[in-house]
C-alpha cells in the first residue's frame, strides 16, 4: 500500500472527512432557515442570523425549516411547544 493509500484509510482522515459532511450538513440547513424566510419575504434581524448561524444542532436546524416554512416572524423559529 501507498502512503497516499495509507492516507486515505486512515482512521484520521476518515475522521476528518466525516467531520467536514458534518459541517456541510449544517452550513446547508443553516443557509435553507434563513433562505425559507427570505422567500417568505419575513425580515432577519441580526440576532436571530446569529443564532441561526451558531446552531451545531441538526435536528433543532430541521425544526427551524419546518417553522420558517409558515413564520411571519423570525423570532417565531424559536418559540417551544
Amino acid at each position: 500500500m501507498t502512503g497516499i493509500q495509507y492516507f486515505w484509510r486512515h482512521p484520521l482522515a476518515e475522521q476528518v472527512r466525516e467531520e467536514g459532511r458534518e459541517e456541510g450538513r449544517l452550513l446547508n440547513r443553516r443557509e435553507m432557515v434563513l433562505r425559507i424566510l427570505e422567500w417568505q419575504s419575513v425580515p432577519v434581524p441580526d440576532t436571530v442570523r446569529e443564532q441561526v448561524n451558531d446552531c451545531t444542532d441538526l435536528d433543532r436546524l430541521e425544526v427551524w425549516i419546518r417553522r420558517a416554512m409558515h413564520a411571519k416572524d423570525a423570532a417565531e423559529l424559536f418559540l417551544e411547544g
